[in-house]
């Protein structure tokens, strides 16, 4: 018999007293251990190692073995390791971290996003905090308040770090990302990264990443400048070879209307809209609504110069030039577009050059447009050269 004992600095409930006076071996990190005090009679094993230790758990489980953690066990805990060594424990969980710590800032938390940094690649974290308005991250070495302050700068956001939740030494704190960078911050802590709501938000049912984006959006749906947007037909297209979604960074270079970027961002991922024209840049804040697109206005390749590496990125407007600065930043997927024949050429041999495998098709839709008395005809859209990379 293997217990999982959940601890947030309340006393233990009777049953895992119980559990812990019957145990030959106890389990934990060395703050559990200390909180608890595991009866003298009990083996203790420091969590340092945790494939060491769950080593000592296996070979104790026939006669009794409890193992300490913080909050919920099965809420990015230790539960998942002990089922993949083919344990089924009991669990005594406590209040989660992440649900403490929206509880001690007064913050509903049915909306938030969770990701955890541990053992993980702390990107998908980053940008699960910058696409998302309320996201909670469990850090880890490399990945804490400083380093997630550090990259969401340049994003609205208010950091709220819960230091070492339910220790005497407890402490809750509210920054700015820049604030964090300079903070001296105690382990473990849980951040929640807040985008305030502002006036004129639309209000969004559903925040979470399973929620489906909102209905398709015709050209209708964003303002733009004498049909300087990207058509809903050529988006499609765009969207199914960028392949959005949470944890990814998407860069909209000569975002236009932000159309692109925009539908990105409903599929959750982060993005950054890069617009030369302030008139257009207005226009993207005005058309993403409570969808968070960073709006960065200037000239590529110039504007990219400090902004963190993307996953995936559009190119919608510039030159070959533009193409280029987007290339040497080498984002694992990249969509153009062109309306001239003369430029597809030479964007696909750069793009093959700069190591993607390259394919392209050129569109030409013709959408119904009503008649007098009911009737139809086909209405030709201008044909659009669309090439899409994949890094090698």
């Amino acid at each position: 018999m293997i217990t999982v004992v959940g601890w947030d600095g309340s006393p233990l409930p009777r049953q895992a007293v119980e559990r812990l006076d019957a145990a030959v071996l106890v389990a934990g990190g060395r703050r559990h251990l200390d909180a608890v005090r595991p009866p003298a009679h009990v083996r203790q094993v420091v969590m340092g190692d945790v494939s060491a230790a769950l080593d000592q758990v296996d070979a104790a489980a026939g006669a009794g073995a409890v193992v300490l953690a913080s909050g919920d066990p099965g809420f990015f805990g230790i539960l998942r390791a002990l089922r993949e060594r083919g344990h089924a424990p009991e669990v005594l969980p406590a209040v989660s971290s992440v649900a403490g710590a929206f509880a001690r800032v007064g913050v509903p938390w049915d909306d938030a996003v969770v990701v955890s940094a541990h053992g993980r690649d702390p990107r998908t974290a980053v940008n699960a905090c910058r696409a998302m308005p309320k996201t909670a991250v469990f850090t880890a070495p490399g990945c804490g308040p400083a380093e997630l302050g550090a990259a969401l700068a340049g994003w609205d956001r208010t950091l709220y770090v819960a230091e070492r939740l339910g220790a005497p030494d407890e402490r809750i704190t509210r920054r700015t990302p820049a604030e964090a960078v300079a903070g001296d911050w105690a382990d473990p802590n849980v951040v929640l990264a807040v985008r305030e709501p502002a006036p004129g938000d639309r209000p969004r049912t559903h925040n979470q990443p399973a929620a489906p984006p909102r209905d398709w959006a015709g050209d209708d749906a964003y303002r733009h400048r004498a049909g300087m947007i990207t058509k809903w037909e050529v988006r499609a297209a765009a969207l199914a070879r960028l392949r959005p979604t949470l944890g990814m960074l998407v860069w909209d270079v000569g975002a236009g209307s932000g159309s692109v970027g925009i539908e990105c961002a409903e599929h959750h991922a982060a993005v950054i809209a890069v617009e030369r024209d302030p008139a257009a840049c207005a226009q993207i804040r005005r058309n993403a609504g409570g969808v968070d697109v960073r709006v960065v206005e200037g000239s590529a390749p110039e504007a990219l110069t400090d902004l963190p590496d993307p996953d995936a990125a559009f190119v919608g407007g510039g030159g070959l030039p533009v193409l280029t600065g987007v290339l040497a930043r080498s984002p694992e997927r990249i969509v153009v577009t062109y309306a001239a024949v003369d430029r597809a050429v030479p964007a696909r041999v750069l793009i093959a050059d700069a190591g993607y495998a390259v394919d392209g098709v050129q569109l030409a839709a013709s959408r119904f447009a009503d008649l007098p008395g009911g009737s139809f005809r086909l209405e030709a859209q201008n044909p659009v050269f669309l090439l899409a990379g994949r890094r090698k």
